[in-house]
């Protein structure tokens, strides 16, 4: 898995208490693209907000509430069924990361999640490999799709098929504020598609000892569009510490991934969040979903932003922990494996030996997307 890395600044501390000017997130209307008498200050909100903070609600998406319900419902069934149906299609039996994980079974920062969930992506063949194919082509690969709950399949792939809709409209519309082509990174998300879906749900915990519900960390595609119930948790890391991020219903909360980050030299910014676990008793569900480059497209490419923004980019902020790679397949290969790591001891024995030889004392540090 090696390649060119790209290393800059630790990541900051998140120990300040949060100043009451960033104390919650903008709300950007998707629906202002519309009316070409708000569409340039859309774009100049989307331009500001996407760069100061990195994260935001998007409402205006045009998804129907009732498509937004049936998906909601369908996963906690899923979550409700017995726990040997769950564990059918358990993640380690397959070589492309697809299926369910289990409590404490995911690792973010060297510390299990507290959550259980099932991974999906566009429904593709597996590429068959030999010894002359690259090991990422491993991701690419059908799901796995529980006996028990025969209707998740297609609401789940329905589901894609509108985020991503969805996930492009606004990834032209962040290029369009950018002085770039609305289509400057199309080719980057063409089919066949490397995006990825989450559904979440994080079980109450009896003390504050056990509040890692996801550890802190950065996404890794370009967008994600996360849709969260009424049971709060999610917080955003600022300069001044952390902020909470309250449900809003029907919204999404909007945060650059990594590869965006590269794409614009540090111009957006990923930014660092994390997840609180719940009460005892209570349960937080989640539906996220990571718009992400298509692995056939092999490269990050850097846009030639104007003057007057690119004297705005740092340059791409990585952990030196966890680094970040222009190459789409080894980066995202690289963040399966840290994060499963039976997955990763079942099927990429090497790559796991030898990202444990690159880490202090052998510890990776799981991204968690």
């Amino acid at each position: 898995m090696s390649t060119a890395t790209l290393t800059n600044p630790t990541l900051p501390a998140a120990t300040a208490p949060a100043s009451a000017a960033l104390a919650s997130l903008p709300v950007i209307n998707l629906a202002e693209l519309d009316d070409p008498a708000l569409r340039d200050g859309f774009h100049r909100n989307l331009a500001r907000v996407a760069r100061d903070i990195g994260f935001f609600y998007l409402e205006g998406h045009g998804i129907a509430p009732e498509q937004i319900e049936r998906v909601e419902a369908i996963s906690r069934q899923f979550f409700a069924l017995p726990a040997a149906d769950k564990r059918s299609i358990a993640m380690e039996n397959t070589r492309h990361f697809r299926g369910y994980t289990g409590v404490g079974d995911e690792i973010t920062r060297q510390r299990p999640d507290l959550r259980e969930q099932i991974d999906f992506a566009d429904e593709l063949p597996p590429v068959p490999l030999s010894a002359d194919t690259p090991i990422w082509w491993g991701l690419q690969g059908p799901n796995q799709w529980p006996d028990a709950l025969p209707e998740l399949r297609s609401d789940i792939l329905q589901w894609l098929d509108t985020c991503r809709a969805v996930a492009k409209r606004l990834l032209q519309a962040f290029m369009v504020a950018l002085e770039q082509p609305a289509d400057a990174l199309d080719a980057l998300v063409e089919a066949p598609h490397n995006n990825r879906l989450k559904i979440i749900h994080y079980p109450g915990q009896p003390d504050s000892a056990s509040q890692q519900g996801v550890g802190p960390h950065k996404d890794g595609g370009l967008l994600t569009l996360l849709l969260q119930d009424q049971v709060g948790g999610l917080q955003v890391q600022t300069p001044q510490g952390w902020i909470n991020v309250p449900p809003r219903k029907n919204a999404f909360v909007i945060n650059i991934g990594e590869m965006l980050e590269l794409a614009t030299n540090g111009y957006l910014r990923a930014n660092v969040h994390q997840v609180l676990s719940p009460a005892a008793g209570v349960s937080r569900y989640s539906i996220a979903y990571f718009y992400a480059p298509s692995l056939h497209a092999q490269e990050i490419p850097l846009l030639q932003l104007p003057q007057h923004l690119a004297s705005q980019a740092r340059g791409p902020e990585s952990d030196p922990l966890n680094p970040l790679f222009s190459h789409i397949g080894t980066n995202a290969l690289k963040g399966r494996v840290r994060s499963h790591l039976a997955v990763a001891a079942k099927f990429y024995p090497e790559q796991l030996e030898q990202l444990r030889l690159t880490q202090p004392g052998g510890l990776l540090v799981g991204s968690a997307y």
